[in-house]
């Protein structure tokens, strides 16, 4: 397994977002997390989390991502991806179009809305769904995006299981930095996920 996953990775970029904790750290900011029942999703709406924000230039985060996390990406003028190779760890799949791939909030929208982020301003909200700088976003198979919704780790885990112990470490370090609260099934679905690390 050591040898294809080391020239997996001398061929392909794998998606690895910034700031994912050790497994140590991830296992303190869990226990410090506030445990509570998830909050309301009245008033919630996709809107209220204005995403894909320009990073420079033409180009907004979700190009930004599919530059960091793809490999060989050729981008047009409008910095659009036309081509290059993603590695979706999630599910293990390699994609060559843009198109099969889509930019997976970590802990999604809907989920931080009912952890916390209902009360947040439009600003920090803003900054939550556009997050370059933690192991919030990251490109993956657009369909596995798809089936995740907004789900927690209670009710979905990546297709690899090989993975789930970088998802927890990511989910986990999101959901503190944002102070947002877990649900206690989440909570123990998180520290399963832990000890596969």
């Amino acid at each position: 397994m050591s040898v294809v996953l080391a020239a997996g990775l001398a061929t392909a970029a794998s998606a690895t977002p910034p700031g994912i904790p050790s497994e140590a750290t991830a296992r303190a900011e869990l226990a410090a997390l506030r445990v509570a029942a998830d909050g309301s999703m009245s008033g919630y709406s996709r809107d209220k989390f204005p995403h894909w924000s320009t990073v420079s230039g033409s180009c907004n985060t979700r190009e930004t991502v599919l530059k960091r996390d793809g490999s060989g990406v050729v981008t047009d003028s409008s910095c659009a991806a036309t081509s290059g190779r993603w590695f979706s760890p999630y599910d293990g799949a390699t994609w060559f179009a843009a198109s099969d791939v889509d930019i997976d909030h970590v802990v999604p929208l809907a989920a931080a809305w009912r952890s916390g982020a209902a009360s947040w301003t439009t600003t920090k909200r803003q900054q939550f769904a556009n997050d370059l700088s933690s192991p919030q976003l990251i490109a993956v198979t657009d369909n596995v995006n798809q089936s995740k919704g907004d789900q927690t780790p209670a009710t979905w885990k990546p297709p690899v299981t090989s993975y789930w112990c970088t998802y927890a470490k990511m989910w986990t370090r999101v959901k503190y930095k944002y102070a947002l609260s877990v649900n206690s099934a989440e909570k123990s679905a998180v520290l399963t996920m832990l000890d596969r690390c």
